[in-house]
């Protein structure tokens, strides 16, 4: 169907129901990602919902392509939801538009996806020139033969939890011994864990702990290959393949200042060309496709370390900081405890000082609540200071907040607020409109409980009710463009809203979006074994650190603490005695709030996870990811 004839014929409801969604696909293209489209026919098609990033592979997509035509090039960036065709004459890019459009697809997870294509006159991808392995990290293919592979996971025992002390397994000494002699090592390691991920499983970025470990760190992969995701302080990521039975070793720079991580998802983009193996995953478009993950084992080597760490990075190193931070929750216990003293405990102390600075609010959730009708029962947990109860006077609104200080802000100013956890709302189940949750559900420690939260918005609203979530993003650059947070002066710190105020930018395509893997409550890493010699308990000695975050700048952990300085007269409440290297120092109270930053698809598969819940809209709002659901 061709897009200029709309107004010279008469369309059936089908034909205008595709025509509106073609014509949203364009207006996405242009808003969010710069891509402008044009209304006559050209050799090049982008092709909507047909991209590595909505689990769409070239050897799914190009056959199909191919049928119409001679394709010169199939173009897929990587992680985006869209993809570009060339075809050898404009009939065949004609041919495929007329043939292709709004015609269902299965991608590589089975489900069926909606094609929406339109011409462009030129590709318009910038790639980014070639990256180089972060110093001091390297990658030794086929370490081990696939012999000694089989007996290594033959030799894991998942049912044992006995702590083994003073010793590693034979075949790993023996393993060691060889790589040692070789030269592929430089210190022999005394601990062990080992780890087994089923596909969609991964690791948070982390560094491993400066006090715990020495620098030389080496991973061996078993059983299927794996991308690993290393990311410098500055924001550049690299993407690097571990192949099967691939040894990764970190020491220097790699080890101690980037970031490493797994994204939890069960595709990966990878190079197409066969040739290719360990390194580096560039950006060559027309060399990437999705690689299924298989079951992976890995084993991890370390040297626990016996003096305290003095490397060169002491803005990332524990023991060199006045005081460490809290170590990531290893229990549903220490999660509610990480949340009692660095978030609810906090907030009780900044409560007065929070309020001045939530006075203006974010359009689109104005949007949402002008948008309900009159008389709707709407619940907004995590209510803060009520700046949302008297928005729009239509409506019966009741909030409630963790704090008893912010609770009694907001009585103050005649609202109805009571004091509640979000993980159970004193509310009847089924009795609200509408729900929203600003800045909630990013301040609980474990997928399990931001899963829990979301859950209990949902047990409140009735049939056919909506709810609102915001919560904060990883991404604070996203699509070449910084979130207000990036772009504030850092003058105004303290002032800090968890979401802007600026105008929003368009959703992305979210009708087809397949679970591409961000972890949720069923995908946590299963039974660990730790073979350590020393004295150290070994659960203790892996526990990842948080990171403290500094302000106004990029994310470059997803669980952090992020630091409030408290400004004019706190009162009664107490200083905080702030983390930081030793010889910082600000005269105003600092307190660290916990986060988890969301990346990218993560809100919306968590939601995915929820009986009777339809996603109606997705998108991100200037450093944040926003989803409005309905319970059906």
């Amino acid at each position: 169907m061709d897009s200029n004839h709309q107004s010279n014929c008469k369309l059936s409801k089908t034909e205008k129901k595709f025509l509106r969604k073609q014509i949203k696909a364009r207006h996405t293209l242009l808003r969010h990602e710069g891509i402008e489209t044009v209304s006559y026919a050209t050799q090049i098609l982008v092709v909507a919902n047909g991209g590595l990033g909505n689990g769409m592979s070239r050897n799914q997509l190009l056959p199909v392509l191919e049928k119409l035509g001679q394709v010169d090039a199939l173009l897929m960036p990587p992680n985006k939801p869209y993809s570009f065709v060339t075809y050898k004459t404009i009939e065949e890019s004609k041919k495929a538009y007329a043939t292709l459009n709004g015609q269902k697809i299965v991608d590589d997870l089975g489900q069926k996806i909606i094609l929406y294509l339109n011409f462009v006159e030129k590709v318009q991808w910038k790639e980014l020139g070639l990256q180089a392995l972060p110093p001091g990290l390297k990658v030794v293919e086929e370490i081990i033969s696939s012999e000694d592979e089989k007996l290594l996971l033959e030799s894991v025992n998942w049912t044992d939890d006995t702590d083994h002390q003073n010793c590693l397994p034979d075949i790993c000494d023996s393993i060691l011994e060889k790589w040692l002699k070789e030269g592929f090592i430089r210190h022999k390691p005394d601990q062990l864990t080992v780890n087994q991920y089923e596909p969609g499983h991964g690791i948070p970025a982390h560094i491993d702990t400066h006090s715990a470990f020495e620098d030389e760190i080496i991973s061996l992969s078993l059983g299927s290959e794996i991308v690993m995701d290393f990311k410098h302080p500055d924001g550049v990521t690299v993407s690097v393949m571990l192949p099967r039975r691939s040894l990764l070793v970190m020491t220097g720079e790699s080890r101690y200042l980037w970031t490493h991580g797994i994204t939890p998802r069960k595709f990966d983009s990878v190079q197409a060309s066969k040739g290719h193996r360990s390194g580096i995953i560039t950006n060559d478009v027309e060399d990437l496709t999705l690689s299924k993950r298989g079951i992976r084992t890995s084993l991890t080597f370390r040297k626990v370390r016996q003096t305290p760490c003095n490397c060169s990075y002491p803005l990332v190193c524990d023991s060199q900081m006045k005081e460490p931070p809290p170590s990531f929750p290893e229990s549903d216990k220490e999660a509610s405890q990480l949340e009692q003293e660095y978030v609810h405990q906090v907030y009780e102390e900044i409560a007065g000082h929070f309020s001045s600075t939530r006075h203006t609010p974010w359009p689109h959730i104005v949007e949402f609540l002008k948008d309900l009708p009159s008389g709707s029962l709407v619940a907004d947990i995590g209510c803060g200071n009520g700046k949302y109860l008297g928005k729009n006077k239509e409506l019966y609104m009741i909030g409630c907040d963790r704090s008893q200080n912010l609770v009694d802000i907001c009585r103050e100013r005649q609202f109805q607020a009571f004091v509640c956890d979000a993980l159970a709302v004193p509310i009847r189940s089924g009795s609200c409109d509408a729900c929203i949750s600003i800045a909630v559900i990013h301040h609980f420690a474990t997928a399990e409980r931001r899963v829990a939260a979301l859950r209990e918005l949902v047990r409140l609203l009735r049939p056919g009710g909506k709810a609102l979530i915001y919560v904060w993003a990883m991404e604070q650059e996203y699509n070449n463009k910084k979130s207000k947070y990036l772009r504030e002066n850092r003058s105004s710190q303290g002032k800090k809203e968890e979401i802007n105020n600026d105008p929003p930018m368009q959703e992305l395509f979210v009708e087809q979006m397949p679970d591409m893997g961000i972890q949720n409550s069923a995908s946590s890493v299963p039974s660990i074994h730790d073979f350590q010699k020393g004295r150290r308990n070994s659960r203790k000695v892996a526990n990842s650190k948080l990171l403290i975050h500094t302000n106004r700048t990029s994310f470059h952990s997803q669980d952090l603490l992020v630091p409030w300085h408290l400004k004019g007269n706190p009162g009664k409440e107490k200083p905080s005695e702030p983390f930081g290297p030793a010889g910082t120092y600000d005269s105003s109270p600092v307190f660290h709030r916990f986060y988890h930053v969301f990346c990218e698809g993560e809100l919306e598969t968590a939601c995915q996870t929820l009986n009777n819940v339809s996603i109606l809209q997705s998108y991100y709002d200037q450093g944040n990811w926003c989803v409005i659901l309905q319970k059906v």
